[in-house]
């Protein structure tokens, strides 16, 4: 039965996808969560970091929407079939999550490229806070990795998913990947991957996270479709209740 250690809502601060508003997390720091009690949270928009857990509590916005997309009726469009496709060469691995030299080179070279792009803050995190995040124990956590064993000089670490499952609930947590291989739409393949991994499991649901159609770095998730959004933000004995997205949104320019 999962332990809670803190539980706090925010002050209002300025928001990190609409620079217009503000924002407010609801957060708690559990010990000893079950699967079931991880995926109960899942299914009320809640998400994880080590262990904290957090969902938005904004009073002035409801544009962070929970995103999720049931596995048995997903279809890739054109561009994330090409995706898949460019990125068919590497070896996938899922196990568990590690933290060494490699994993930490990966996460620096990517959000060094991030904050040259897209003017992201710089985050220099070292071993103790790539563990706390990425790495802290969980029986739901796992790790999808990507190699590129035909890479000069040997297999090479090129991109790599933090995840969690649970008897009937996939997350896909936190991705980030080399920018020498920007150009194959790793990003993209991974959700795409993750799917079919859920699929195989018999997993009927994949949580992307929030929607937020204001911001160009989540906007993405609403190109993976067929997905359903979380109305509202239910209560711990309040049933979540789920709606289909309109097929008639068109997100993503590139989809059928």
């Amino acid at each position: 039965m999962a332990n809670e250690i803190h539980h706090a809502i925010e002050e209002p601060g300025p928001c990190s996808y609409l620079p217009d508003q503000l924002s407010s997390l609801e957060q708690k720091v559990l010990t000893d969560v079950s699967p079931e009690e991880y995926e109960a949270m899942m299914e009320r928009g809640w998400r994880r970091f080590g262990p904290v857990y957090f969902r938005p509590a904004c009073q002035a916005c409801a544009q962070c929407v929970t995103l999720r997309i049931p596995t048995a009726t997903f279809h890739p469009n054109r561009s994330q079939r090409r995706a898949r496709t460019a990125c068919a060469r590497f070896r996938v691995e899922v196990g568990p999550p590690r933290v060494d030299k490699e994993r930490l080179a990966l996460y620096h070279a990517w959000h060094a490229w991030r904050e040259q792009e897209r003017e992201w803050d710089a985050s220099p995190i070292g071993e103790r806070e790539y563990f706390l995040q990425f790495a802290f124990p969980h029986p739901c956590v796992r790790e999808v990795a990507w190699y590129d064993d035909a890479a000069e000089g040997g297999p090479r670490l090129v991109a790599l998913g933090i995840c969690d499952e649970t008897p009937h609930a996939w997350s896909a947590v936190y991705f980030f990947s080399h920018p020498d291989y920007a150009h194959c739409s790793l990003g993209t393949a991974n959700v795409v991957k993750q799917v079919e991994l859920a699929r195989q499991r018999g997993i009927p649901h994949v949580y992307l996270g929030y929607r937020v159609s204001g911001c160009a770095s989540l906007r993405y998730k609403a190109a993976f479709r067929p997905h359903e959004l979380l109305e509202g933000r239910p209560g711990p004995d309040e049933a979540p209740r789920w709606s289909s997205a309109p097929e008639s949104e068109k997100d993503d320019p590139s989809a059928p």
